[in-house]
């Protein structure tokens, strides 16, 4: 008679050759895959330090490059604008280091600054829109006209051409009190403030941030980027610069090299808060000048840093 003990034995040698068929198996199995991860791990190591070199090298380059902007930058732009007259427009979140930056190289490229205007966030404010509308219309000198479009940066930059940027003859379109009315009443409303005391120039350049924040932010880079297309229809040269970031789809500088139209006229820089951005501006306001235009920074939809041009 076969006992209770004999079950036993046996069930418990059938699970101890099962048990050491598994650990077998499993060795059989994990020595060719751990062996195939050790090689995709010691690949990727490979590439991350190859891109960790690349990055390290492309930083490298980036930073020599703004040392050399930065360096050479009041010798390149020296005399580039003697003789030229230039409206400068910020934007309320505009960096006052760029502003300066940028004086600074225009007045060392010979460029008169006849006027300097910052247009609030009340300005690119949606909600205010319609107003801004109405008060271009009734503050607006006799015989100008505004463009008969909805965009109210094109509206409010028909306003400010009308003031603002002389005729090809170099004569105001305006009075100096046609031109002193308008500005205050965009003054007193809330839309610009304006330095010292405006008279037209040529030539304009605005300069602003980054990409848009605190709601509406389409609708505030369009006012902006219209506002820079419409001032081109009267100025000589336009360049709009905006801080690294600007080429975004809520930055003014992304909205206007989104447009065909635009960017085909208004010269843009997408790193103004750079040495080699705030040359740019300069340059590209030379470039414009001479009836070219451009795209430039360090953003993939530039054309390249500088412009390349023949100046000494």
């Amino acid at each position: 008679m076969i006992s209770m003990r004999y079950h036993i034995v046996s069930l418990a040698a059938v699970f101890l050759a099962l048990a050491l068929g598994i650990v077998l198996g499993a060795t059989k199995i994990s020595s060719p895959l751990l062996a195939g991860l050790k090689g995709d791990n010691e690949s990727l190591t490979s590439q991350q330090d190859r891109l960790t070199a690349a990055n390290s090298g492309l930083s490298n380059r980036v930073t020599s490059d703004e040392k050399f902007a930065g360096a050479v930058g009041q010798l390149a732009v020296r005399g580039t604008l003697t003789k030229t007259n230039v409206v400068l427009i910020t934007t309320a979140d505009a960096d006052p280091a760029d502003r300066d930056a940028v004086l600074s190289l225009l007045n060392r490229a010979g460029a008169t600054v006849t006027a300097q205007i910052q247009v609030t966030k009340d300005f690119t404010d949606p909600a205010r829109a319609d107003e801004l509308r109405s008060l271009a219309a009734k503050a607006l000198p006799t015989g100008a006209k505004l463009p008969e479009v909805p965009q109210v940066g094109a509206i409010a930059g028909g306003l400010l051409s009308s003031v603002l940027i002389v005729k090809p003859g170099g004569k105001s379109a305006v009075s100096r009190e046609q031109a002193a009315a308008a500005l205050s009443a965009l003054t007193s409303s809330g839309f610009i403030t304006v330095s010292g005391k405006p008279t037209p120039g040529s030539s304009v350049v605005i300069l602003t941030g980054a990409e848009v924040t605190g709601g509406s932010e389409a609708d505030r880079a369009a006012t902006v980027a219209d506002l820079a297309s419409q001032l081109k229809q009267s100025a000589t040269g336009m360049v709009l610069a905006g801080r690294t970031g600007s080429d975004g789809p809520t930055g003014s500088v992304g909205v206007v090299r989104g447009d065909t139209a635009a960017s085909a006229v208004v010269t843009t820089v997408d790193n103004v808060d750079t040495a080699s951005g705030r040359l740019a501006t300069v340059l590209g306001l030379v470039e414009q000048n001479g009836g070219g235009v451009g795209r430039y920074g360090l953003a993939g939809n530039a054309q390249a840093q500088v412009p390349t041009l023949a100046v000494g």
